[in-house]
């Protein structure tokens, strides 16, 4: 797994990589504006109706929310977004690792957007779920990166492993894969929400997170 990532890493030298990166951080950021700008308004139109003396309390854990609720939401939405841009990092690694592979599987552009959009809407789902025991993190900060972690690891380990493995093995095959495997591909998804949580970091996540898992994923495929 360590060499997985070395592999990852050091390929952002790639001019395919490097183009792929700009994108998915733009789109990223603008995504996550809207959502925070859209949250702020209702917190806004709910500060109208006044209760007296707890409005200040309320406007506090509002906005405590909503900062948390963009903070947690990052790593799920560079990632929904790199989803846009897979192939091209996919066929930059294949390249330069694997140019024996020969052309991948052929997907149809609308079950990769539905893919896409699926896993976007879930993560996004489970997180708002999982908010009250990330606010409930400010009391036991462990539970709070317990649950984050765990979610996240679940989540980003099982899309970047679909959506790597979905373009040399039909959903079948790609499945019973990720079932033998299960445990690696959790870990895997764990290391990706770190790489993601990191500041800095994180706006190149996505790319080396992509390449990482193709890695992961021909390694399990040969053995």
């Amino acid at each position: 797994m360590f060499a997985a990532l070395f592999q990852a890493f050091s390929q952002l030298n790639d001019s395919r990589l490097q183009r792929v990166i700009l994108l998915s951080v733009t789109l990223a950021l603008a995504v996550l504006l809207a959502l925070g700008v859209g949250a702020w308004f209702l917190v806004a139109e709910l500060g109208e109706v006044s209760i007296g003396w707890l409005d200040w309390i309320i406007e506090i854990i509002a906005g405590l929310g909503v900062a948390m609720l963009i903070l947690f939401l990052f790593p799920t939405t560079m990632s929904a977004t790199i989803g846009l841009f897979l192939e091209s990092v996919a066929e930059a690694v294949e390249a330069r690792h694997y140019p024996a592979l020969g052309r991948p599987r052929a997907q149809a552009i609308s079950e990769a957007l539905l893919s896409g959009l699926k896993f976007a809407a879930v993560a996004i789902l489970l997180n708002l779920a999982a908010l009250p025991l990330y606010l409930l993190g400010f009391l036991l900060p462990p539970l709070g990166l317990i649950v984050f972690y765990a979610l996240n690891g679940y989540l980003l380990g099982r899309e970047y492993y679909e959506t790597v493995a979905l373009r040399r093995l039909d959903p079948d095959q790609a499945k019973d894969l990720r079932r033998r495997e299960r445990g690696r591909v959790f870990i895997a998804g764990v290391v990706i929400t770190l790489l993601l949580t990191v500041p800095v970091l994180n706006l190149i996540a996505p790319v080396v997170a992509t390449a990482f898992m193709l890695h992961i994923f021909e390694a399990m495929r040969r053995q």
